[in-house]
């Protein structure tokens, strides 16, 4: 690389270096540590009252509802004989809200209508319920902010699973019997790894990670360690980070690209490694980039005209840097100097997102005694488009992750991607209700 664009890099904050690894992990240990406390932090390590010990039941038929993004899915889940799950009765509707504003009574009633064909069937639903929400001691989970354009303001504050069950019991079905697991998409990502286990590959615990649009991490702590909660007993559940919100340290062109942001403040390191931001951040890398130099004016005018790009677009360009089907390919078309610089400018930007998911990683594995036996590694089940399908970002996640949690701290892990994981996930929490 030459020297002007690694001094360049270094300047504005977005050069892999320009994050200490040691100083980012103790800081998101730390605030870990405080949100499990009565303290202060930017994690909110929510309590789910899941454990990770749920036993996969061969030929048990497990109730799923999977309310994610603006689509709605139900289904069966079974695990045969080799514990593979079947799914069946699959049903996929746009979720209420998306259109129009909805009633809470409305909103339950396409839960209902989706649900009551299979609902004889199990006693036991699993209910992923992909938004903010807060989770009770009896799995229930209460609707916190409706994010993804959902617009249903009356079921804020009101338990998802007990007014499902209640517009159920009004159509005339026995639920007296049933029981229901909420839990947020990064939880079951983690249940989910319990797929990945065989006769033949035994993990020694569980890590979920989403790295998609947005981020988050689940990890499996020690009830004794939950200090913000009392009368816990003995034993282990699993916590939702929601480690997209930690305040990590940022460069120059990180707070000029969040001072452009809804929220200047809020979900730092998302913006930092996800994909709903990792193309606009770029995008103002390569406008400094014009600025300072680095790039061409002739660059410059050619980017104005094709418009800005996005995440996927970024990536393509590290993919394929000679098809003139993409935009960025347009822009340097001609120019040496234009095309090995915005390489390494956004191959940059991407490596320092996977060392900042590989110590959220390593920050997650080493709030547990999972991973220390090479034979009995722990399993991060990752899920998310981001980080498989954009350019070198699971390629240094797992450098970052062989140089930081391997050879420093003896921790050894596999990375899998599980299928279904969410709707997988919620049929494993099913498993867990008493």
């Amino acid at each position: 690389m030459k020297k002007e664009v690694q001094e360049f890099l270094l300047k504005w904050g977005i050069s892999p270096d320009n994050v200490d690894t040691d100083e980012m992990l103790d800081f998101f240990i730390t605030e870990m540590e405080r949100g499990l406390d009565l303290k202060e932090s930017s994690l909110s390590m929510i309590p789910t009252y899941i454990s990770d010990k749920s036993s996969l039941v061969p030929g048990k038929k497990l109730i799923v509802i999977d309310a994610g993004g603006t689509n709605l899915r139900t289904c069966l889940v079974t695990f045969n004989k080799e514990l593979q799950p079947e799914i069946t009765d699959f049903k996929k509707v746009p979720m209420p809200g998306v259109k129009s504003e909805v009633s809470a009574k409305e909103f339950f009633s396409v839960f209902a209508n989706q649900v009551q064909d299979i609902i004889d069937k199990s006693d036991y639903i699993g209910f992923c319920f992909s938004y903010a929400a807060t989770i009770s001691p009896d799995n229930d989970g209460t609707p916190i902010i409706f994010s993804k354009e959902i617009k249903a303001p009356e079921v804020i504050g009101k338990k998802v699973g007990a007014s499902l069950l209640a517009e159920l019991k009004n159509r005339g079905y026995n639920v007296e019997n049933k029981k229901v697991a909420v839990l947020n998409d990064t939880v079951a990502t983690l249940l989910a790894g319990k797929a990945a286990s065989s006769k033949d590959k035994q993990y020694d615990g569980y890590i979920g990670f989403i790295l998609g649009t947005g981020t988050n991490t689940a990890y499996l702590e020690k009830n004794e360690n939950i200090v913000k909660l009392s009368n816990l007993d003995p034993g282990s559940q699993v916590i939702n980070v929601e480690s997209g919100s930690l305040i990590a340290k940022q460069g120059l062109l990180d707070k000029l690209f969040n001072s452009t942001t809804k929220d200047p403040s809020q979900y730092i390191l998302e913006k930092m490694i996800s994909g709903a931001y990792l193309g606009p951040l770029s995008n103002v890398a390569m406008e400094r980039a014009v600025d300072d130099g680095i790039l061409s004016n002739e660059f410059g005018k050619r980017f104005a005209q094709v418009g800005y790009v996005n995440t996927t677009e970024m990536s393509n360009y590290l993919e394929m840097p000679f098809n003139e089907d993409y935009k960025l390919v347009q822009c340097v078309k001609g120019n040496n100097n234009d095309s090995e610089n915005l390489w390494h400018i956004l191959k940059s930007i991407i490596e320092r997102a996977a060392k900042m998911t590989a110590i959220n990683l390593t920050a997650a594995v080493i709030k547990t005694d999972f991973g220390k036996n090479p034979l009995h590694p722990v399993c991060i089940n990752a899920d998310g488009t981001t980080f498989y399908k954009t350019e070198y970002l699971e390629k240094y996640t797992n450098y970052y992750l062989e140089q930081l949690l391997v050879k420093k701290y003896n921790r050894y892990y596999e990375t899998v991607c599980i299928d279904n994981s969410p709707t997988i996930g919620a049929a494993i929490a099913a498993l867990g209700l008493k």
